[in-house]
């Protein structure tokens, strides 16, 4: 097992291994399907698990509704905390705006939609509002084709 000096020294390893150390991704099996599903992209292209990574590359990782494109800062093999493992890529600037914008305009689509269920006062007067104006329309076509 390499010591900590010894980690330190490696100039590449194995694009799965990275990812689950930087915790793109929860296990090392997870990070295996996201990658041979497509969901991590090096230079526009899908890469494979074995792909081995090296400091400076730059990866595209799909997470959900999220892509981010970030840049390898540094390689571990081991899974250390969550502050710790984010200093391991940094994500480009463009990543960044790009994810946020695209997060602004989901959460205004979202508003389209109410945030709760109508009350039963609610659906009432939605159905008096409805039933208004079937009537008014039942009459105003009746005139129309007198």
């Amino acid at each position: 097992m390499p010591n900590s000096s010894q980690q330190q020294h490696v100039e590449s390893m194995r694009i799965d291994k990275w990812l689950w150390a930087a915790r793109f991704f929860k296990t090392r099996s997870i990070c295996k399907a996201a990658i041979e599903g497509g969901k991590v992209h090096h230079n526009g292209e899908r890469v494979k698990v074995s792909k081995e990574v090296r400091i400076g590359m730059e990866l595209t990782i799909q997470q959900g509704f999220e892509r981010k494109t970030i840049v390898i800062k540094a390689l571990s093999g081991n899974r250390g905390a969550a502050p710790i493992a984010q200093l391991l890529y940094e994500e480009t600037e463009v990543s960044i705006a790009k994810r946020e914008l695209l997060a602004t305009q989901r959460k205004l689509h979202n508003l389209a939609r109410p945030e709760h269920r109508p009350s039963k006062k609610d659906r009432r007067q939605i159905s008096k509002f409805k039933q208004d104006n079937d009537q008014q329309f039942d009459q105003d076509w009746s005139y129309s084709h007198d």
